[in-house]
């Protein structure tokens, strides 16, 4: 769990500081950064991860935490790919729309097992992927920059950096 605790925490301050500059719109390179470390860090606690459940023998269940991790992990690296190098961020938001499905899913084996705080999360996530996906698929439908970024300076504090420190301080 602590990993989970150590993840979250900086997703929390990635979500916080990729929701101001959206409210700010400030440069987007500048915002590019804390993406990398976010994501690069995601990946690299996961990859550590992968490697452990392959060469211990663990069984398919071990693979669940990690793949939807990687889901945080691409995120923040296309993030920051996408406004390091001003590509067109369509194909980053379709992506969006791909792991927002997927919360679903993940917010309805949590409820199964029994953890309705992590199953109310999923959700939240899955609310602000589609957000995202809205924002940047389609040129036609304006979503206001600053409700998406409100969106994700709340969720981001609320179900990222809370829950992370509280894991890692030991009091979840």
């Amino acid at each position: 769990m602590g990993i989970t605790g150590i993840g979250l925490l900086y997703v929390g301050c990635v979500l916080l500081m990729n929701g101001i500059a959206t409210i700010q719109k400030s440069d987007a390179k500048a915002k590019a950064v804390m993406n990398f470390f976010t994501g690069g860090l995601y990946v690299a606690l996961n990859l550590a991860n992968l490697a452990r459940a392959v060469f211990s023998g663990a069984d398919i269940s071990a693979y669940y935490g990690i793949g939807t991790s990687m889901l945080f992990g691409f995120t923040y690296l296309y993030v920051a790919f996408t406004d390091w190098f001003a590509l067109d961020g369509r194909s980053l938001a379709w992506y969006c729309f791909f792991v927002g499905v997927n919360t679903v899913p993940c917010a309805i084996q949590s409820f199964c097992g029994g953890d309705v705080r992590f199953g109310v999360i999923w959700l939240i996530w899955g609310f602000l992927w589609f957000l995202y996906w809205l924002a940047g698929a389609f040129k036609k439908i304006k979503v206001a920059a600053g409700f998406v970024g409100a969106a994700t300076v709340i969720i981001g504090v609320a179900t990222c950096w809370i829950p992370g420190y509280l894991i890692i301080s030991n009091l979840w």
